[in-house]
């Protein structure tokens, strides 16, 4: 009995085997016609007429097969479908299919169909094992609304991923993306391009050269040398996203925003934009070491605040910026608590204990009005409303200063330089008073109902007092030290603005080097040779491992929903 159980086991492994080794031969499954006679292709069986072959699988169909039993080789001829399953369809005029490497090669009019996309190229190489499809002949693909063409591509059937590393051109209603590497997802509809790439839009152009784009939600996600383009502005940074539905834009680190109509460009951390197509009344919001750098005549202005907005149409820009709002060019400098910006009427208001710098000049008040000629693009005039105070170190004296005060502060520039001030209402004056020879005559001390001041390279040069002028000049040695500063008199000097660096507070500049630090890490991470790139993606690997994770959550509910 017990060898009766050997013998019946070793039959039943040697049947086993034998269709493990059937299974590996290509089988002709129909046929109208068969020639065995080997008189037409030496080698070959020859069938003729509605041809079926089967092998591990696959499936052809044609009008015509040579089957070369010994090398377990098949060609097909005619109205050739190759299937596998119920998922890839390959139609052509002529295929070859080797059962031993399980590899197909296709020709003449070859079209591919999956349940997502169709591909049409003249010829394709098809490695069953491996599950890929690859061309080299021009082809063009239709999934869903997008249309790819390229030189060559594969198809990795498993991962469901197109990949091309020549020039290719994706082209849907919204969209055409043109570049020269690009992974392309047929059921999301994901593209990742790699290398200069652009993406053009009905309102933009985005170019990048490493970047993510869901065709399907017209989506981008932005990594390397990335910038966005749209009627008078590009947006550059490290990391972009663009959301085309909803007219949105976010950049993060090294951002720079440039308006070539307004002569202006932004630059900061972090921003966000807004467009309305329509009105084109845009708007940007930036922060993380925020400036604004706006273009005066032939200097720059430097502008920064711990928020910055800008918003409105080209020819009506509104600035505004809050919290320690610091400004610098060369011959003028201030700080204030918040500032108010129209590029319409040209007017700039400092609000919340402004102070303004004009070379040696201090100047305070509750509110300050810059007022700016756009024709000329220089500054035209300024105010000061409301305990207005003109400050002036004495450069002869150790601790002298001149003083002018009032109610309320009206100037005029020059070539951007203040030329003419006019104190109106309640003016009180300290005025030092030197002969040709830079000897100190005396101090002068007036109270009147207004002054007006000529300012010659930054020097009060003339003094007229108007109304009830009480004026007298004290020697140096007769007027008290505590009578030689005006009542409200703050000298602000050590705050003063030398540079454009110093509009920057310390902390913003140390989050600054941070993130300098960080962005030169990542770019070399993200710079990658082609070579090297892996085939399944970071974006479609975590939305797998979410929705793995989703899936566990669900059965893990429905276990305890049971019980």
């Amino acid at each position: 009995m017990k060898n009766l159980h050997l013998y019946i086991a070793f039959l039943l492994l040697l049947v086993t085997y034998s269709f493990a080794q059937e299974s590996k031969k290509i089988i002709i499954e129909n046929s109208d016609f068969v020639d065995m006679n080997q008189n037409e292709i030496p080698g070959a069986i020859v069938f003729t007429g509605n041809v079926r072959v089967l092998h591990n699988g696959t499936k052809i169909n044609c009008n015509k097969a040579y089957h070369f039993t010994d090398e377990n080789y098949v060609k097909a001829f005619g109205n050739v479908v190759i299937n596998q399953g119920d998922t890839i369809f390959m139609n052509s005029r002529y295929a070859e299919y080797n059962g031993a490497t399980e590899f197909a090669f296709a020709t003449g009019d070859v079209y591919l169909r999956s349940p997502e996309s169709t591909l049409t190229t003249d010829t394709i190489f098809f490695d069953k094992k491996n599950q890929i499809a690859s061309y080299n002949s021009y082809g063009t693909i239709v999934n869903k609304e997008n249309t790819l063409k390229s030189k060559s591509g594969r198809y990795f059937i498993d991962q469901k991923k197109y990949q091309f590393k020549t020039a290719v051109t994706v082209t849907n209603p919204e969209s055409v993306i043109k570049t020269n590497h690009l992974d392309f997802y047929e059921n999301s509809g994901h593209a990742y391009v790699f290398g200069p790439s652009t993406i053009t839009n009905k309102d933009n152009v985005i170019y990048t050269e490493n970047g993510f784009y869901d065709t399907k939600n017209n989506i981008g996600k932005l990594k390397k040398n990335s910038k966005i383009t749209y009627d008078n502005k590009i947006i550059e940074g490290d990391d972009l996203f663009y959301d085309q539905a909803k007219n949105f834009s976010k950049a993060i680190n090294n951002v720079k925003i440039t308006d070539t109509i307004n002569n202006m460009v932004a630059k900061g951390h972090y921003a966000e934009m807004y467009r309305n197509t329509q009105t084109r009344n845009d708007s940007i919001i930036l922060t993380k070491r925020a400036v604004v750098i706006t273009k005066v005549e032939n200097d720059s202005l430097y502008m920064h605040g711990k928020k910055i907005l800008v918003n409105g149409p080209p020819e009506d820009r509104i600035v505004r910026a809050f919290n320690n709002v610091r400004f610098y060019k060369i011959d003028m400098s201030g700080k204030c608590d918040s500032l108010h910006s129209s590029n319409k009427t040209g007017i700039t208001k400092l609000i919340g204990r402004p102070v303004i710098w004009n070379n040696e000049n201090q100047m305070t008040g509750d509110l300050m009005h810059l007022i700016g000629n756009n024709q000329t693009e220089k500054l035209d005039s300024l105010k000061v409303l409301n305990n207005a105070f003109l400050i002036q170190k004495d450069t002869l004296s150790a601790n002298g200063y001149n003083q002018i005060k009032g109610q309320n502060l009206f100037g005029k520039f020059k070539d951007n330089k203040l030329s003419e001030v006019d104190i109106i209402k309640n003016a009180e004056v300290i005025y030092y008073s030197y002969n040709d020879q830079n000897e100190l005559i005396g101090i002068d001390k007036k109270v009147c109902s207004k002054i007006h001041l000529e300012i010659e390279d930054n020097k009060i040069q003339t003094i007229t007092s108007f109304t009830n002028v009480d004026s007298f000049t004290y020697p140096d040695a007769d007027f008290p030290e505590n009578a030689r500063k005006l009542r409200g008199f703050i000298w602000r000097g050590d705050e003063r603005i030398k540079t454009k660096d110093d509009i920057f507070p310390d902390e913003e500049n140390e989050i600054h080097e941070k993130i300098l630090i960080e962005s030169k890490k990542k770019a070399e991470e993200i710079d990658v040779p082609m070579e090297t790139l892996p085939e399944t993606l970071d974006y479609d690997k975590n939305e797998a491992k979410s929705n793995s994770k989703t899936s566990e959550k669900k059965q893990t509910q429905a276990k305890k929903e049971k019980k």
